[in-house]
């Protein structure tokens, strides 16, 4: 049995800022901003627990917190591909728990761009391909607006080209 080969398009390098981005909204920025408030208090209040708390904090909020900055978008970003072919449209995606997507066509319903503020103000977009299948849509995230439009725009076309459910 052969093995699936990644798809052959890779998402924009812009992608790599947009998830260090959200990483800094979502955990890590919260878990820094928390052992921050915890130090300060810390010297205000309590100097004495610094021999003991200044330790914990790094092991457990910031160093945690600053590996995932860095490394979750970089490793995101080797992983997120993407493909179009003549019968399916196939997506890999995620970075620790990895997921490839092979739709076919003939069972695409729907063709999505979504744009969150963070990607609009990189010029990023996710196309999510819903199907006529209960494992979920294919997203493709992470694609500059321009291309994404374009991919929605072949998607549409190639699905209604192929004979099958979607027509």
């Amino acid at each position: 049995m052969r093995e699936l080969r990644p798809p052959a398009h890779r998402v924009d390098a812009r992608a790599r800022r947009w998830w260090t981005l959200q990483a800094l909204v979502v955990p890590s920025g919260p878990a820094l901003v928390t052992a921050l408030a915890l130090l300060v208090l810390s010297l205000l209040f309590f100097p004495g627990a610094l021999v003991w708390l200044g330790p914990l904090l790094l092991v457990t909020l910031v160093l945690p917190a600053l590996g995932y900055l860095v490394v979750m978008p970089r490793w995101r970003y080797r992983v997120h591909a993407w493909e179009l072919g003549e019968f399916a449209v196939y997506s890999a995606s995620g970075w620790f728990w990895q997921k490839r997507r092979i739709a076919p066509l003939s069972r695409v319903q729907t063709v999505d761009t979504v744009r969150g503020p963070i990607q609009q103000s990189l010029g990023l977009a996710t196309i999510v391909v819903t199907t006529a299948s209960t494992a979920g849509n294919v997203r493709i995230a992470g694609l500059a607006d321009a291309d994404a439009r374009e991919l929605a725009r072949r998607i549409g076309a190639a699905a209604q080209a192929v004979p099958g459910d979607a027509t």
